[in-house]
């Protein structure tokens, strides 16, 4: 690529793209500015125009992930049909098999959502796809599926786990067969576990770290 080649806008996308080609092959620390312009064949200041430093391009590619992530979340779900068992495992399979396509984005995209001075954009980016989760808990408590309690603390415990195997599959040590079967193991415990007990009416009090 030559200097001067790109119009408004597309050295930015551009240079996220090669932005998340380092960050797959050679990890966090490759990333800089200035090898991103020397990569694109660009000046040392052209990235400037698009991200005023390493932060603000760690960011932008953080929140293409999220958005990646919610996108193919909210596209499992509009392929799962109506019955609510069938949505969460599409949801919680979105997850799955985006980390395992994209683990180092997904990873960075934690990286920086628990970073003190995120961004708010970035912040605000995992709003939807919470919802849509918490949407489907306070739908399994209407139907009876699921014991009453607060949806971010079930969501919570449901997330934790469904992100476990989402780590073990980014890293290569869950894959094919033994994926499905550790996934479909998991959800149908996950899914008899936050079930109504005779009794219950909330989960007991215990402390949850937020995700």
């Amino acid at each position: 690529m030559r200097t001067g080649q790109y119009h408004h806008g597309d050295l930015r996308a551009a240079l996220l793209e090669r932005a998340e080609q380092t960050l797959r092959e050679q990890g966090v620390d490759a990333l800089s500015l200035r090898e991103l312009a020397r990569a694109l064949n660009v000046s040392h200041a052209a990235p400037s125009r698009h991200f005023k430093d390493r932060r603000a391009l760690l960011d932008a590619l953080a929140l293409t992930g999220v958005q990646r992530l919610t996108a193919a979340a909210r596209s499992g779900l509009a392929r799962s049909g109506d019955g609510f068992r069938e949505q969460v495992f599409a949801i919680a399979r979105a997850y799955v098999d985006f980390a395992a396509e994209h683990g180092a984005l997904l990873e960075l995209a934690f990286a920086r959502k628990h970073d003190p001075a995120v961004a708010e954009g970035l912040e605000l980016a995992w709003q939807p796809l919470k919802d849509d989760l918490h949407a489907l808990i306070a739908r399994g408590q209407r139907e009876g599926r699921i014991r009453a309690g607060d949806t971010d603390r079930i969501g919570d415990i449901l997330f934790i786990a469904v992100h476990g195997v989402a780590t073990q599959a980014a890293s290569g040590r869950l894959a094919g067969p033994a994926l499905d079967r550790v996934f479909d193991d998991l959800l149908t415990h996950l899914l008899r576990g936050v079930a109504p007990n005779p009794g219950d009416e909330a989960l007991p009090e215990a402390d949850v770290p937020t995700c």
